[in-house]
């Protein structure tokens, strides 16, 4: 017969032994109350260098803090306490006069409802003086596919045209490039990068809204108003002088005038044959620019490995949205709850939990939260931090990068970005697999979202990277009526069943490769594997 002391004992060591196991499983109201924070009215939008930035650093910082985790730059930035947990990402604001006119042969073409046209080179004026124009068909440089559109031709101080997407997705043909599924040759940052590194002047991508993915409304929003960009020593220099999108009909006719069909040319552009053409007319456009500096910060914080420190494995999230937009019928707030206040609560209640796991079993290599800024404005913040003044690219293991949660009820899949990119996705297939999920490839992959959110900076560099967005998967009205939209608001009849078990497959790749001492590789030739060999062989 127990006697009471031993009971009690019993039921104390029971206990413990509970309390002890219940911090590793995910803490929902906790999540939900980040949450409900960040995407406050308090928090107005959270936009880069206002007081929501502000607002949002510190908190996270500070939640970080509570939780144990050391800051994650070594350098303190500024004067604040929490310094060590921020890194500045200084950033010039370009804000182009909003009456340009773009003029080629006898049109005159309007800002925003014919054209857009912006640049991230400091500079307060940029000439298209009756620059030649000529047409690139997709503007593609891809030795893996042995497809090369500049190879006869020299653009050097040119205005060149170009499709939006690559011929895969044109042709439906799953043997050329990736078919349906975009490639990064598709996406148009490549297209402004490669007229780049050709010599360019400007470069106008011909807008429709299948191989965009979007409609012109969205370039449109995109591409006026005030931008941000990070600035190097140079002044960007190297980067394209203009970078621009045509609407449709604004393109036939500016074929029409050289005697061209346009979309005669578009289909001669979808073989390997393809020669560029010159256009009879030439463009001419005068951009005008306010410029101003100001500094943002990413927010950083670690968990220190025990025998190999210096290898990380990194989990990220942006915390930006929108902001507050002035109106003349008042101040909207986009408070971004899903996208991506899902996703910052997400690395903050991950940290909880592996940190609880390193105080009992120390991980051998560390581990990195870091909540990116101006993701929204272009991956800037990712792209300061990809650039190694931290963390050196060839010390950084993989990337988990959240951007938008499954807020509500949980799911039997994992969507998977990419397919066939790299062995985070063997990683991956073996935590869904341990929660009785499985793999579900994007549904959308023309789309291509692998490319459009913060681990791509780490990618380009080589780091193999997966990215976790739910993003109208299970809530298809959010795409049409709250994404990007002030109707993006937290609930509280959110179950946040899928953000439990997202989070649980996470802590659980992270876990793995802190404690291995394998370097996950890409697959598939690329830029990105090539990076990654010559950063290994360092």
């Amino acid at each position: 017969m127990f006697k009471p002391i031993t009971i009690l004992f019993c039921i104390l060591i029971n206990f413990a032994t509970f309390a002890d196991s219940n911090k590793y499983e995910v803490d929902l109201p906790s999540v939900a109350q980040h949450i409900k924070v960040l995407a406050s009215d308090e928090f107005a939008g959270r936009g880069p260098l206002t007081k929501g930035e502000a607002l949002t650093i510190e908190y996270l910082a500070s939640e970080y803090q509570k939780i144990g985790l050391v800051g994650g730059n070594p350098n303190s930035v500024g004067t604040s306490p929490l310094g060590y947990y921020y890194q500045a990402v200084p950033m010039a604001q370009i804000t182009p006069d909003p009456n340009i006119m773009l003029k080629i042969g006898d049109l005159s073409l309007q800002s925003g409802a014919d054209f857009t046209a912006r640049t991230e080179q400091i500079s307060e004026k940029i000439e298209l003086d009756n620059t030649p124009l000529v047409f690139v068909g997709y503007g593609i440089n891809a030795p893996e596919y042995n497809w090369n559109d500049y190879a006869d031709v020299d653009v050097k101080g040119k205005t060149v045209i170009v499709l939006v997407n690559d011929p895969g997705f044109a042709t439906q043909n799953a043997d050329l490039f990736t078919g349906n599924a975009m490639t990064y040759y598709g996406r148009w940052t490549y297209k402004y990068e490669e007229a780049a590194r050709q010599g360019a002047k400007a470069v106008l991508i011909v807008h429709e809204t299948a191989p965009a993915a979007y409609p012109w409304s969205v370039v449109e929003s995109s591409n006026t108003g005030s931008k941000y960009t990070l600035v190097d020593d140079a002044n960007n220099v190297s980067k394209l002088p203009i970078m621009g999108w045509l609407q449709l009909a604004a393109t036939e006719k500016i074929f029409e005038q050289s005697g061209l069909s346009y979309s005669a040319l578009k289909q001669q552009a979808l073989t390997k044959s393809f020669s560029p053409v010159t256009l009879k007319q030439t463009a001419n456009l005068t951009l005008k620019n306010e410029i101003s500096h100001a500094t943002s910060h990413n927010v950083i914080a670690k968990i220190v490995g025990s025998k190999y420190p210096n290898e990380y494995i990194l989990a990220g999230a942006h915390w930006d949205h929108f902001g507050t937009k002035s109106t003349p019928q008042g101040d909207i707030i986009y408070n971004g709850a899903v996208d991506n206040a899902s996703g910052t609560a997400g690395t903050l209640e991950m940290a909880r939990i592996l940190m609880a796991k390193h105080k009992v079993n120390p991980f051998e290599r560390s581990i990195l939260f870091i909540n990116f800024t101006a993701e929204e404005t272009g991956l800037i913040g990712s792209e300061q931090f990809s650039k190694g003044e931290i963390i050196a690219t060839k010390d950084m293991v993989a990337l988990l990068n959240i951007d938008g949660m499954n807020v509500l009820n949980k799911v039997d899949y994992i969507l998977q970005y990419g397919d066939g990119l790299s062995e985070m996705e063997d990683y991956l297939a073996d935590a869904t697999a341990a929660q009785n999920r499985r793999v579900k490839l994007d549904p959308r992959p023309q789309n291509g979202l692998f490319f459009r959110s913060d681990h791509f900076s780490m990618a380009k560099q080589g780091v193999p990277s997966l990215l976790f967005m739910s993003l109208g998967d299970t809530d298809p009205d959010y795409i049409a009526h709250k994404y990007h939209k002030a109707a993006d608001d937290y609930s509280a009849a959110w179950s946040l069943g899928g953000v439990q078990q997202d989070i649980e497959l996470m802590v659980d790749i992270a876990e793995t490769l802190a404690n291995s001492r394998a370097w996950p590789k890409w697959k598939m030739p690329s830029d990105f594997k090539t990076a990654r060999e010559v950063d290994l062989a360092k």
